[in-house]
């Protein structure tokens, strides 16, 4: 049994964010388990191999009760800008342990069934063909991020919580700012915003419930018990966020795989009834989240000989897993006929996404609707760099050409 607590930790840089994995090839073979810091300053461990990840994502000496983020922040010799969430939106599921975890997810969890999302799919192909069209339109050279990856979630979630039209492009803005490398201010200023705007709209849909999702929340109630105001807010957060982020750069990560493989582009578009399981290796391949949310050692663990002492934030690698050739032979190969079962992109354990019914359904929508109303699409220039989060795997825009000029 090892620890390396002693020795020097991982820095991470700007070319981590644009290519993780060539680092977790290294690190899954010499050092699995491995103390890093985040350009922001905050430390942590991080865990990159496949049966360790699976492991640690439903490991209950892994906390995440969000009460003690802050007494584990402050003694950090740096002040991280990760402590702009530490103390507001952060009463959510996700940063919730049993039995409150428990609660959290029962309240929402009849929202996200698969009976419930199907029955989402004629509107949600309905805005897939109108982004379509206006990709169309605006031809042939549009960013396929801001044209079709990021508006067909963002409507989707918006449309099922209640959030009114006007304010969609405000979260998107504050969303970027809280999951990039941006400092302290700039990342407190937008949580500040998203908290009050999210209040204020929880407040509206208490007074004035409608026939959404967020109104139901509001007012739901299992066992006696409900969300109080502060809990719905961090729930409203967690769903807008959730509910966006990881389809947009599933979107993104996966066209741009097929972009860069005609072959297998081809073979989608030859035979479509292939989009769902392509859709779950755009997940494994390039899944849209890198390092999942945060976690702490409630006591030391072991993982792969190395001990994690009390009180250490862990970070589990969904990349890394999800690429770990002793879990998938030629993990590296894009292959959308590969079967992916175990794959971790929505993690694993409690604490699985519960949105993942309504991601796989907007994935298979978006890559139906480009391949068959885009055949011709092609790389339309050099993609942007990807987006300085831990958390977040995505690209900053993907431009595409959709047809002849």
């Amino acid at each position: 049994m090892t620890t390396t607590q002693d020795t020097e930790p991982l820095r991470l840089g700007a070319d981590f964010f644009d290519d993780p994995d060539a680092l977790y090839r290294e690190l899954r073979v010499g050092r699995p388990v491995v103390r890093a810091v985040a350009p922001n300053g905050l430390s942590f461990w991080m865990i990159t191999r496949y049966d360790d990840a699976r492991a640690a994502l439903n490991d209950g000496r892994l906390a995440k009760d969000a009460a003690r983020i802050p007494e584990i922040l402050a003694r950090e010799e740096e002040a991280p800008s990760a402590r702009a969430l530490a103390e507001s939106l952060v009463q959510h599921m996700l940063n919730a342990d049993p039995p409150d975890h428990t609660r959290l997810r029962k309240l929402v969890g009849r929202a996200f069934t698969m009976r419930a999302i199907a029955r989402l799919r004629p509107r949600i192909e309905e805005i897939a063909n109108e982004l379509a069209d206006a990709m169309e339109a605006a031809g042939p050279d549009v960013d396929l991020l801001d044209e079709f990856a990021f508006p067909l979630p963002m409507t989707v979630i918006c449309e099922i919580l209640g959030v009114p039209q006007g304010r969609r492009d405000d979260f998107r803005e504050w969303s970027n700012t809280l999951l990039s490398g941006a400092g302290d201010d700039e990342r407190g200023a937008a949580a500040g915003a998203m908290a009050q705007f999210l209040a204020e709209l929880v407040a509206d849909k208490s007074a004035n419930p409608g026939d959404d999702m967020l109104s139901e929340i509001v007012r739901a109630s299992e066992d006696g018990d409900s969300l109080s105001h502060a809990e719905t807010t961090a729930m409203a957060f967690l769903l807008l966020v959730a509910g966006h982020e990881t389809t947009v750069n599933l979107i993104g990560n996966g066209m741009l795989a097929l972009l860069c493989d005609p072959e297998q582009r081809d073979l989608l578009r030859r035979e479509p009834e292939r989009v769902p399981n392509a859709v779950e290796e755009f997940l494994r391949y390039d899944g849209p989240v890198n390092l999942a949310t945060f976690r702490f050692t409630a006591e030391p663990v072991e993982y792969s000989g190395t001990t994690i002492p009390a009180d250490q934030f862990v970070l589990v690698s969904l990349i890394g897993a999800n690429r770990d050739p002793e879990r998938y032979a030629d993990a590296d190969r894009l292959d959308v006929t590969r079967d992916t079962s175990g794959h971790l992109a929505f993690g694993y354990g409690i604490h699985h996404c519960v949105g993942a019914p309504l991601a796989r359904l907007e994935g298979e929508v978006a890559f139906r609707t480009l391949l068959e109303r885009f055949p011709d699409l092609t790389l339309g220039g050099e993609p942007g760099p990807h987006r300085e989060s831990t958390l977040i795997h995505g690209l900053t825009s993907l431009p595409v050409r959709t047809g002849p000029r």
